[in-house]
């Protein structure tokens, strides 16, 4: 049997053992044990290949920041940051759409999940929402839209997996992605806003006040807020610097919300941190199980020239560039409907970069590219786990805010992922700004 046709038929088996219903890592096994078998191939090179993927020091990010976002997820400090931007937005009619975006978008830099976000803030903002006249389904859709934002804004736990997986500068990919975050950030700030005064005419804004009792306000806010505000400050400021690591700025950022659970805002036990640990090893376990067998799978595809054939495949259709892209972009939008985001940038980033770098595009872009994506598969059934978490966090059932959530990302997540794919500055000139002459876009 030609090695073609082991690939096709595990292609084959991948699909069908996923639309089965099997987790999306055990689908990648299946495959991975077609090919052993079929081919003859040692496992125990399999079993090395699997097992040195998962020893990478970069990888001890994921379980740090998983435990720094549950002790967040479990104190004041996302009710703390919705405050502070309330204090600055309340006035404006609808304007808990800006609100829950931005906070969204900040608790997403500290957490690095967009998971960890919705879970924390979901049930903070959709009654405070829906009490003031919002209607259901725009605040269920402007809430699943923005969850995302965790995977844009930096530091994201998918952008290190891009950055280890690709081989690439883990802090460019974390620059790279800013600019695509911020954009997305103000476009579903402005979409949400649009789509709730268009389906709302009662709303509630909050009671004017004074200058003298707005700035004391504001200031006794932004105390209570300012450990959480602080945060993306020690975390980034240690990466972008270059003081910390990817690594040591999660291990920083786990101590510290540890402090601020426990010690701060004290609503958080010690005795309660064995659970977060209990969590964040079963999710990281889950993550290492997919990154062993994508890998695996990733590794033997690379090896028969897989990227080359798609090429090969893609320039037959067209040479042009932007044809190229789009063609990609599709190809992702479909891997992100039916992956979670952890498979997806795995097995993109793996056989994609070779791909897309022999067409003159940045991996640094790519990743970027990959981000937005993402994104959209997050939202985009049939998968789109952020759409049932939301609807399983507010009670709104799918149905009610899948037209709406279609339009944001029609009119939010579409724009930018077309600015980031064909305008390669909008991504790249912040890594270029801050790292200077140390940054190689390839």
């Amino acid at each position: 049997m030609s090695m073609v046709v082991v690939m096709v038929i595990a292609i084959i088996i991948l699909a069908f053992v996923m639309m089965a219903g099997a987790p999306v890592p055990l689908a990648f096994g299946g495959a991975v044990v077609w090919i052993i078998f079929t081919m003859g191939i040692n496992p125990m090179m399999v079993t090395q290949v699997g097992y040195a993927s998962i020893t990478s020091y970069v990888l001890l990010a994921i379980p740090l920041f998983i435990i720094g976002g549950a002790l967040m997820s479990n104190s004041r400090i996302g009710s703390t940051i919705v405050d502070w931007f309330d204090c600055f937005f309340g006035r404006i009619k609808g304007s808990l759409t800006i609100v829950s975006t931005c906070a969204f978008a900040l608790f997403g830099a500290v957490s690095g999940s967009g998971m960890a976000v919705l879970s924390c803030l979901g049930p903070i903002l959709y009654p405070k929402m829906v009490a003031k006249g919002y209607p259901r389904g725009v605040v269920a859709a402007v809430l699943c839209c923005a969850a995302p934002l965790g995977l844009l804004i930096p530091p994201s736990v998918a952008q290190i997996l891009f950055a280890w997986s690709a081989n690439v500068s883990v802090l460019a990919c974390f620059l790279a992605i800013v600019f695509p975050g911020l954009l997305c950030t103000v476009l579903i700030s402005i979409v949400g806003l649009i789509l709730t005064r268009m389906n709302a005419s009662n709303l509630t804004v909050t009671e004017k006040l004074s200058a003298k009792l707005w700035f004391k306000k504001t200031s006794t806010t932004t105390v209570k807020s300012l450990p959480g505000l602080f945060m993306p400050v020690i975390i980034l400021g240690g990466i972008y610097s270059g003081i910390m690591t990817t690594t040591e700025s999660a291990a920083v950022a786990a101590v510290y919300a540890l402090v601020l659970s426990c010690f701060i805002y004290r609503e958080v036990k010690l005795r309660d941190f064995n659970r977060f640990i209990g969590d964040a090893g079963v999710t990281t376990g889950v993550i290492m199980i997919g990154i062993f067998f994508i890998t695996v799978f990733s590794r033997l595809m690379l090896q028969e020239g897989l990227p080359q054939l798609i090429l090969k495949l893609l320039l037959s259709v067209s040479d042009h560039t932007w044809v190229i892209l789009i063609l990609i972009n599709i190809f992702m939008i479909f891997i992100g409907m039916v992956m979670d985001d952890v498979c997806g940038i795995l097995i993109v980033s793996s056989i994609l970069t070779p791909v897309v770098t022999g067409i003159g595009v940045s991996p640094y872009q790519f990743a970027a590219i990959v981000g937005v994506n993402l994104g959209f598969g997050c939202i985009t059934p049939p998968s789109a786990p952020f759409l049932y978490v939301t609807s399983r966090i507010t009670g709104v059932p799918v149905k009610e805010m899948i037209k709406y959530t279609l339009i944001i990302i029609l009119f939010a997540y579409l724009p930018v992922l077309l600015i980031t794919t064909y305008i390669p500055e909008f991504s790249l000139w912040l890594p270029k700004a801050i790292l200077g002459v140390k940054f190689s876009a390839f």
